[in-house]
């Protein structure tokens, strides 16, 4: 008869991988190629944002954090220039809690980002 030894506390057989650390963010390849609205109400598109209230208001600086915080987590290259505003995003920049490597990833790509932060 075999015993089985019970796992000790914390210990893993595996490394822990979250979603945060494999996920595969995009960016445009120039900021001038965001042409998304300034102003206005802006739906986001549920693959974007699946929450209860898709709509932010441009002219509000928590709609446009709400929007863009979204659309840089979770959208897709054409999502990030269809609704996205590089004006905007300069202006916001350093208001949004974004993923690490999603900020790495833009903060390289335009060194602007990075001086607003």
């Amino acid at each position: 008869m075999t015993t089985l030894k019970p796992r000790t506390a914390g210990h893993h057989s595996e490394p822990r991988v979250l979603i945060q650390d494999v996920i595969s963010y995009e960016a445009p390849e120039r900021l001038e190629d965001l042409r998304g609205p300034a102003e206005g109400i802006l739906t986001l598109p549920q693959h974007v944002y699946w929450g209860p209230k898709a709509e932010c208001d441009l002219s509000e600086p928590e709609g446009v954090i709400k929007a863009f915080q979204a659309i840089l987590r979770e959208g897709a290259r054409a999502d990030q220039v269809e609704l996205m505003n590089a004006g905007l995003l300069v202006r916001v920049w350093n208001e949004l809690m974004l993923p690490v490597r999603c900020r790495e990833l833009w903060e390289s790509k335009f060194p602007q980002l990075a001086q607003h932060s």
